[in-house]
C-alpha cells in the first residue's frame, strides 16, 4: 500500500522538504499536492496560516509480461538434455528397511530407503525416503539425493588431504592413496567414494556402524575437503610440488 503523509511548513518548499524526510523517499518517487497555501491576506496578522502539503508514494509500475513462444524443436532438445543429465548419475541403494505397524485390520507396512547418487566426476549426494511402497521409497530417496549434491575435490582419483569427521556416534577417517591402491573402505563409505569418482582412497570407520550415520559422517568429511589450490597455498607449495 502506498504511503501518504501530510506535512506543514512556513513555505511550500519547507513543507515539501519536511515531508520527504518523513516519508523517506526521493522527490521523483512522490506525488506532491498543496492542500493549504499561506497567501497573504488582511487576516494574516491575526491568524497566520501555514502551508500544508500532501505527499503520496507513487505506485510502482507492473513489469510487462512478455510471452516467448517455444518451438517443438527447442522442447525436444530440452528433453534430451534433461534425460542426459539424469542418465549420467549412478544410483546405489545402501539400506532398505521395512517397518510394521499393528492396526485394527492387521499389519500396515512402510519402507524407508537410503540411496547414494553420483556422476563419477566429483559430484555426489545422498537421500532418505519413506513410503508405503518399496519403489516409491527408493524414488523419493533418489530425488532427494539429486537435490543435495556436493562437489568432491578429486585429483588423479584421490582426495587432496587426510580428514576425519563425525556425525552423532559415527566417525569416518579418509586418507589419500597412491595410484593403484583402490578404495579401501566399508560398504557405505565405499559407495559414496565410488559414486563421486574416487579410485584410490583409504578409510576407516569408527564408532557406530549405522548406515545413515556412517553416510552422514562421510559427507561431513567430504564437505570439509579443501581444494588443491588452498592446500598448496597453506603449505607454501605449488600445485606441481603438491601433486608431482
Amino acid at each position: 500500500m502506498a504511503k501518504t503523509i501530510i506535512s506543514e511548513g512556513k513555505t511550500t518548499a519547507e513543507a515539501i522538504e519536511k515531508g520527504l524526510k518523513a516519508i523517506g523517499l526521493p522527490k521523483d518517487l512522490v506525488e506532491i499536492k498543496v492542500l493549504e497555501d499561506n497567501k497573504k491576506s488582511f487576516f494574516d496578522i491575526l491568524a497566520p496560516k501555514v502551508v500544508k502539503v500532501e505527499l503520496k508514494e507513487k505506485e510502482a509500475k507492473k513489469p510487462e509480461e512478455i510471452e516467448i513462444e517455444t518451438t517443438q524443436e527447442e522442447l525436444e532438445q530440452a528433453k534430451i538434455k534433461v534425460e542426459q543429465f539424469l542418465k549420467e548419475f549412478v544410483e546405489k541403494l545402501i539400506k532398505l528397511n521395512r517397518t510394521a505397524k499393528v492396526v485394527k485390520g492387521g499389519r500396515r507396512y512402510s519402507f524407508s530407503a537410503l540411496t547414494i547418487v553420483g556422476d563419477k566426476k566429483g559430484r555426489v549426494g545422498f537421500g532418505f525416503g519413506k513410503a508405503n511402497d518399496v519403489t516409491e521409497a527408493i524414488r523419493k530417496s533418489i530425488d532427494k539425493a539429486k537435490r543435495n549434491l556436493v562437489t568432491v575435490p578429486l585429483k588423479n582419483g584421490t582426495i587432496p588431504h587426510e580428514i576425519q569427521a563425525e556425525f552423532k556416534s559415527s566417525s569416518v577417517l579418509l586418507k589419500p592413496a597412491c595410484s593403484g591402491t583402490g578404495i579401501i573402505a566399508g560398504g557405505p563409505v565405499r559407495a559414496v567414494l565410488e559414486a563421486a569418482g574416487a579410485t584410490d582412497v583409504m578409510s576407516k570407520s569408527l564408532g557406530s556402524n549405522t548406515s545413515v550415520n556412517v553416510v552422514r559422517a562421510t559427507f561431513e568429511a567430504v564437505k570439509g575437503l579443501m581444494d588443491a589450490r588452498v592446500v598448496a597455498k597453506n603449505r607454501s607449495k605449488t600445485l606441481k610440488d603438491l601433486w608431482g
